[in-house]
């Protein structure tokens, strides 16, 4: 058996080197290493497989937040609302730009936000939610869009675990994650569904209005070289990491099909072990898997990795602190007990293994490591 990685991309790029290799060299060969055009080639290729008017390319998955934030003319002290379990850039970007993170809880069964408690949050000040796509499944995006028109609030969606994963409407129809709101952002960090080869982020958007307002404020705040309009950040996709996306974008689909069908498998051998709670598919979303996320409601979830890792099995929780006890956010006022659910979540998670080039064997030698836990 090879050795289990918590990703391997080693092996995914081995199954298409020639084509990433001939793209990074023509890039190379070209030496237009900033704005070549396969930077604007892989926009347009992202704006038909996502079903979206505009993607903006960014340097990374926090400057397309950020940038988001900007383009819609926040001022200091206006409050966005956002989940307290996800990762720290979401509230980050937030804080950053002098506006106030308004934290939520999150549903214990999806990790995403639930909406329920959604009402008592809004005040005077509220402005923006940033719903997000926790571990590769949508947010109730309709729920959040009648709350958002409700409030007249910008939605501004992260999206950086699932791409291409698919919201499902009452009737049937589908939107891709991120293009639901106002704006969407996401990341092309390494490990993600969709990644390159270092850091990349992109917005996407069907306002024509907001589409020249991000680009100009990533781009220096400026329309034409050397005019600048507005105050904005230096913030590119380089052309070699769009050449690599631009590939990688064509196996997008397969990859996530291979992830489901590795969470299958996770699914059937592990439903039914006591104390183990597999991850929930909403009804109201596909789920593309970035994480397998279990929970684990014993009180072992520590042993529990301690035990794999002893077996050669790579074990990670996401995330063991949320964000309205990090030390960063003391300020905000929020203290143990503010939100239960994700309190709780942040004790019992556990992600297991989860990439394109899972085998049988890997699988079948995880889940009987783990059975074995509980036995």
């Amino acid at each position: 058996m090879t050795p289990i990685r918590m990703v391997d991309l080693q092996s995914q790029y081995l199954k298409i080197k020639e084509e990433i290799n001939k793209a990074i060299s023509e890039v190379i060969e070209s030496t237009v290493f900033i704005k070549g055009p396969q930077v604007s080639e892989f926009e347009r290729e992202l704006e038909k497989y996502l079903g979206i008017k505009h993607v903006i390319t960014c340097a990374n998955g926090t400057d397309a937040l950020m940038i988001a934030l900007m383009a819609i003319d926040l001022k200091p002290g206006d409050e966005v609302i956002t989940p307290t379990f996800t990762f720290i850039a979401t509230v980050e970007t937030i804080a950053f730009l002098g506006l106030k993170p308004i934290l939520a809880d999150v549903d214990q069964a999806t990790f995403n936000i639930d909406c329920s408690k959604l009402e008592k949050l809004i005040t005077p000040k509220t402005k923006a939610i940033i719903p997000v796509h926790l571990f590769g499944q949508c947010a109730n995006m309709a729920e959040i869009l009648e709350f958002s028109k409700k409030h007249n609030l910008f939605v501004i969606e992260d999206t950086a675990q699932a791409n291409g994963s698919d919201y499902i409407y009452k009737n049937g129809t589908k939107q891709k994650a991120g293009t639901i709101g106002h704006i969407g952002c996401t990341s092309f960090f390494p490990s993600k569904n969709l990644g390159c080869f270092g850091d990349g982020g992109a917005m996407f958007t069907n306002d024509d209005a907001l589409n020249e307002k991000l680009r100009i404020i990533a781009n220096h705040g400026m329309k034409t070289r050397y005019y600048h309009d507005i105050l904005g950040v230096n913030s590119r996709l380089d052309t070699i990491q769009a050449a690599v996306l631009s590939i990688k974008l064509k196996y997008l689909d397969s990859y996530n099909l291979a992830r489901q069908n590795a969470a299958q498998f996770y699914n059937k051998a592990l439903n039914g072990i006591d104390k183990l709670k597999i991850p929930i598919c909403a009804g109201y979303s596909t789920h593309i898997y970035h994480q397998y996320t279990i929970s684990i409601l014993n009180g072992k979830r520590d042993n529990l990795k301690e035990h794999l890792e002893k077996s050669g099995i790579p074990a990670m929780i996401y995330y063991p602190v949320p964000l309205h006890l990090q030390k960063a956010f003391m300020n905000l006022g929020y203290k143990k007990g503010d939100f239960p659910v994700s309190e709780l979540l942040t004790s019992q998670v556990l992600s297991l293994p989860m990439h394109t080039e899972l085998d049988e064997e890997q699988l079948n030698y995880i889940t009987n490591n783990l059975a074995a836990f509980f036995n």
